[in-house]
């Protein structure tokens, strides 16, 4: 590569890390006269890269949107933290980007990288295990999330069609709280205008949005990830599970994830002793995950309902003493 095309992308990568940039700043870092900077401005700009000059003391040039992107230019660590960026969006689920355009955005930075970096970055793709299995897809398509989060952003109504767990659809108006990412979701907790009350959307059963005109104040209170997590450990399940556990509610919650479990303080408690007790509430199709689950609390509890979760925890109370006594199971 020549010295003036070597420096001309040197430009291009100086003025992709953001901020105006002086003339002075630029030829020093170049190591040419100011002349030649103005010169290989022209060149990008002539490539249709929107480098825009800034006038003033502190002026100099910068980069302006343009109407397409133009050539990155990335370190060997900004390379690698990009690949991997994309690898780990597919795994979880959360990359927002419809049908294969996570694979393809991969090859097209891998296919312009140098051979030597690309062999290396290859080595730590090929060489990575991942210890959970990959999420499901239900990632949002661009075009639901970005309106959204424009909404959100600016604290506008939404117009979405919505196809709800059972299968309804229909159209919806919201003012969203907030954009939530959780185990490869992404979720919108707002205001439900259409049925009056506060409700949890998930993104990929949103089959289109729109920004509506006006403006709303969104309410004190939890934040939205406390409110999607509150959503999703009070939804209507099976069972409803009351237990009283020894401890502080943020002994409690640190043990129990918020998805799962709503914890409260709660004035005294049976099972006799000292120290406070709280209140943990639980929703779940089953019951038979529940009394390892409160074991492996390793604190006093009390359950209050339903009844046959006291039995469930009685029969692993008595499987745990034989094993303790070497006790063999009973041949079935």
């Amino acid at each position: 590569m020549s010295r003036p095309v070597s420096r001309v992308l040197t430009l291009l990568e100086l003025l992709q890390s953001g901020g105006v940039r002086t003339v002075a700043e630029l030829a020093g870092r170049l190591g040419v006269g100011e002349r030649t900077v103005r010169r290989y401005v022209d060149h990008l700009v002539d490539l249709d890269v929107p480098v825009e000059s800034v006038r003033g003391r502190y002026g100099g040039y910068r980069l302006a949107p343009g109407h397409r992107m133009p050539p990155l230019m990335l370190s060997d660590d900004e390379a690698l933290a990009v690949l991997l960026g994309l690898v780990a969006g597919r795994r979880t689920g959360i990359t927002a980007a419809a049908g294969t355009a996570g694979e393809t955005a991969a090859a097209k930075v891998r296919r312009v990288l140098p051979e030597r970096l690309r062999h290396r970055l290859d080595a730590v793709l090929d060489s990575l295990t991942f210890t959970a299995a990959p999420a499901g897809s239900a990632a949002p398509e661009a075009a639901v999330l970005l309106p959204v989060a424009d909404a959100v952003r600016h604290h506008r109504p939404l117009a979405i069609r919505y196809t709800g767990g059972r299968g309804g659809s229909g159209e919806r108006t919201v003012y969203p709280y907030g954009l939530v990412a959780h185990a490869g979701r992404w979720y919108v907790p707002g205001r439900d205008l259409s049925a009056g009350a506060d409700r949890t959307f998930r993104l990929d059963r949103i089959d289109g949005a729109r920004v509506l005109p006006g403006t709303f104040e969104p309410p004190p209170g939890p934040g939205p990830a406390e409110r999607v997590l509150t959503a999703l450990a009070t939804a209507p399940y099976r069972h409803e599970v009351t237990v009283r556990v020894r401890g502080t509610a943020e002994e409690i919650r640190a043990l129990l994830p918020g998805s799962v479990a709503v914890v409260a303080d709660a004035d005294g408690g049976g099972g006799g002793g000292g120290g406070g007790w709280c209140r943990v509430e639980i929703r779940a199709e089953r019951l038979d995950w529940l009394p390892g689950l409160l074991a492996s609390l390793d604190r006093p509890f009390v359950v209050e309902r339903p009844d046959e979760l006291r039995g469930l925890v009685a029969d692993l109370a008595g499987r745990l003493m034989d094993a303790a006594r070497g006790t063999p199971p009973p041949r079935g």
